[in-house]
């Protein structure tokens, strides 16, 4: 969500009155993340988020807006795009493909407790079982094929070790792939990036609800497991050693099985998954620290923090029965 590419209040405003929403009064960059351009909108009519897509294109785009659009009108917290009066959710703004979405009210919680754990929980199975009807099928654009695609351009950057680690974890990975437990795995379309924030809470300190889940434009095709296993790299972390802390794992967990029990495949592989979203993370990581891309407030996060993640996770696998 960095900004690369400059928008004006005058091409800002344009938008925002074609779509009906509104007289356009202010139009802040937003500096955080490294993959699109995003803009906080504000106008008579209320608050939105305004995102130029620099790298999905047109032709991938329908399937985030309208699983955005599909989650929304099942109720769920999530930012619901703007239409046009035909209909489409695409727009185009500054040259490059664009979409107009509701901003969602609160705050983030970057150090999550228990409680924020288990609203997470829940509203992570909420998701997977609403997408049940979602007839769109989209492949994770970051799943084993841009694994292999970005280990081969970041490994002339690594040491020994790192590259040690990388080859030795692909090969797990492939082998995990072709077993009988991962082809058994419930699948459908997931959000593959709910970090804390990329989600919303509002109400009294320590029973805030969630009000909002962002930035699906990670979305796709992949096990529930898998993207279970991102949340809880992220939500239930160690800081001093990046291990799992027990309790909010056990809240999440706990919390998404009151709405949507695990399965057998999903219980036996999930520290392998989460190995896998440890990996995925790294090699983004390494990619944006490496093979950097120009853009105004772009701040590339430290690959070192999830190659430590993947390395704890492989010493110490984490297991959801206790």
């Amino acid at each position: 969500m960095a900004v690369f590419t400059a928008v004006t209040p005058a091409e800002a405003g344009a938008l925002t009155e074609r779509l009906g929403a509104g007289r356009l009064l202010d139009l802040q960059g937003i500096g955080a993340g490294i993959e699109n351009t995003n803009y906080f909108v504000t106008t008579e009519a209320g608050a939105w988020v305004l995102t130029l897509f620099e790298r999905l294109t047109a032709e991938q785009l329908p399937y985030y807006l309208q699983l955005m659009q599909h989650l929304a009108r099942r109720g769920l917290p999530v930012p619901e795009p703007r239409a046009d009066a035909a209909g489409r959710l695409l727009h185009h703004v500054a040259g490059k493909p664009a979409a107009l979405v509701n901003r969602l009210p609160g705050r983030h919680q970057l150090a999550p407790d228990l409680h924020h754990c288990a609203q997470l929980g829940s509203l992570l199975a909420r998701m997977h079982q609403a997408v049940a009807d979602f007839p769109l099928v989209q492949p994770n654009l970051r799943g084993r094929a841009w694994w292999a695609a970005m280990a081969a351009a970041v490994r002339p950057h690594l040491d020994d070790a790192q590259r040690q680690l990388l080859n030795d974890e692909l090969a797990f990975q492939a082998q995990v792939a072709a077993s009988p437990a991962f082809a058994a795995l419930p699948q459908g379309a997931v959000h593959a990036d709910l970090f804390c924030d990329n989600v919303l809470f509002d109400g009294l300190t320590g029973r805030e609800l969630i009000t909002g889940a962002f930035d699906f434009y990670f979305a796709g095709h992949d096990s529930f497991g898998y993207d279970l296993a991102v949340c809880l790299n992220d939500w239930c972390l160690n800081a001093d050693d990046a291990g799992l802390d027990e309790a909010r794992a056990l809240a999440l967990v706990q919390a998404y099985e009151a709405q949507r029990p695990l399965s057998p495949a999903e219980h036996r592989l999930l520290p392998a998954l989460l190995r896998a979203a440890a990996l995925r993370f790294w090699l983004s990581r390494l990619g944006d620290w490496h093979l950097p891309r120009p853009a105004a407030l772009l701040q590339p996060k430290d690959p070192g923090h999830f190659e430590r993640v993947l390395r704890a996770r492989i010493a110490a696998p984490w297991h959801a029965l206790r």
